[in-house]
């Protein structure tokens, strides 16, 4: 759990005098009233079940000394009232932190599919090359080398900021995170400010909420504006990055990895067994020459836009060259396990259709036998994308396995039925709802040479069922499966 930063108290008259008319003091911001210290400003929101009003009681008993929101209530402690509460958690948090952004190179990187490994090279390059780093995402938050679990890949705007300000007391300097579509629509970078802005790509993913590719574009965009961004780095082989690119030329930098339009680009790649030779090259001629020791042409992209950051940062290219053949892979990310089989064993937290495939086609450049892949779909969450999971899982693999991920409030059963829909499911591939059934099966099944991948959960330490977490975790039930396999 990450402590607060200490900073003394201050008056909410000298934020904004029109709104905060009184001279009280507070000593922090939340929105949570579960979370709320004593001393803070609670911020109660609307959400989309229930209002924050709701547990002001709970606010008030854990010590919040002052509400603000848009309905008024009649309180034992000061309330205030404004229409848009949630416009101002970022700004009220910055500012009661002192302006930690500020003080950091904070890199901010979007998009559908590979913002936790991009962020996670940058880091790496960054701490290579002997900077103090920070890092906010989806497996958590790092401060210098020290790991903090999160809930979510972006954390809510008073909570960025103390993190933030965290970061700031214990010396670091350069910041990199992952910025969500949720969190952009949301305001949770509200107050924050990135000299360097990153586009990965934008596959399906996330339209129940959403609702429409357009409106998740437009979420994704609102980070490469003049209030949240300076610079911006966008992948043009995605056809929304190029649409990003165009809309922001004046202050982009473009990369690509299949053609030689981007003002980065790949001039050669040579793939071999444990990663690929590189050569990336520059606008103004700059040239890298390296070996890149991870696995799938998809990071390639990732690791492209990392360099382009790393340059933009600060780093040399000398640096940066002698960092890459030091870079390693994200855990759940085609994270190999290596426990004496004699097969290919590998987890990845691929959860769209465009991550499916790209996963899936890696796996065929370095498999010689048979592609045997279990995918499951999450519960309650973009149902749309469930048919187009299971065509690319079973036209992707020799042996797919349609099985269960997190359920949480909805039937496995009927989320397997709309991953498979009108497909034709065969032996070998296999329909098996228990997810830890199905990892028994695939590693019986497996032979030399097979790849084995397990996708969906990645990282992820828990099953939601019910609105019960249990812990499970794919990277130790594959590992149990395969020692239970292999003889001695």
């Amino acid at each position: 759990m990450l402590p607060r930063p200490n900073l003394p108290s201050k008056n909410l008259n000298h934020f904004d005098s029109n709104l905060f008319k009184t001279n009280l003091e507070i000593s922090g911001v939340s929105i949570n009233a579960q979370s709320v210290k004593p001393g803070d400003l609670f911020i109660a929101l609307s959400g989309a079940k229930t209002h924050g009003l709701n547990f002001i009681s709970d606010a008030i008993a854990n010590g919040a000394v002052a509400v603000l929101s848009d309905k008024s209530v009649d309180l034992s402690i000061p309330s205030f009232i404004t229409r848009d509460p949630r416009s101002l958690v970022g700004k009220i948090s910055s500012w009661y932190y002192d302006q930690p952004f500020s003080n950091l190179l904070a890199v901010g990187i979007t998009g559908t599919n590979g913002k936790t490994t991009t962020v996670n090279l940058v880091k790496q390059m960054w701490q290579i090359a002997g900077k103090k780093t920070g890092l906010i995402g989806t497996i958590g938050t790092e401060i210098n080398g020290n790991a903090f679990s999160g809930i979510r890949t972006t954390p809510e705007a008073c909570d960025l900021q103390a993190i933030a300000q965290l970061m700031v007391q214990k010396n670091v300097t350069h910041l990199a995170m992952e910025v969500s579509s949720h969190a952009l629509v949301q305001e949770r970078v509200s107050g924050a400010f990135f000299k360097i802005a990153a586009f990965t790509n934008l596959t399906q993913d996330h339209l129940d909420f959403h609702e429409s590719m357009e409106n998740y574009f437009a979420a994704k965009a609102r980070l490469f504006n003049d209030d949240l961004s300076e610079l911006a780095v966008i992948n043009i082989d995605d056809n929304y990055g190029k649409k990003l690119f165009d809309e922001n030329r004046n202050k982009a930098i473009s990369v690509s990895r299949i053609t030689e339009n981007g003002d980065w680009h790949f001039q050669k790649v040579v793939n071999r067994n444990n990663g690929f030779d590189i050569q990336i090259v520059g606008k103004d001629g700059e040239v890298i020459v390296a070996f890149f020791p991870m696995l799938g042409e998809h990071n390639l992209d990732n690791l492209i836009l990392a360099v382009v950051i790393a340059v933009k940062s600060g780093l040399s290219i000398t640096e940066i060259t002698n960092s890459i053949p030091q870079l390693q892979s994200v855990a759940g990310r085609l994270e190999q396990l290596h426990l004496g089989q004699r097969f290919n064993a590998l987890v990845d937290y691929a959860h769209t259709p465009d991550a499916v495939e790209r996963v899936l086609a890696a796996a065929r450049g370095f498999t010689n036998g048979r592609i045997i892949a279990i995918l499951g779909c999450g519960g309650d969450r973009d149902k749309g994308k469930r048919p187009l999971m299971g065509e690319a899982l079973l036209n992707n693999s020799d042996v797919a396995i349609f099985t269960s991920d997190n359920p949480r409030n909805e039937s496995p059963d009927q989320i397997l039925a709309e991953m498979v829909g009108n497909l034709t499911v065969s032996a070998p591939s296999k329909i098996i709802s228990d997810r830890k059934a199905a990892i028994d099966y695939v590693v019986s099944i497996a032979q030399d040479g097979d790849s084995v991948l397990l996708l969906g959960k990645g990282h992820e330490q828990g099953q939601e069922i019910n609105g019960v977490i249990t812990p499970f975790n794919d990277v130790t039930e594959l590992s149990n499966a395969i020692r239970k396999a292999v003889k001695p």
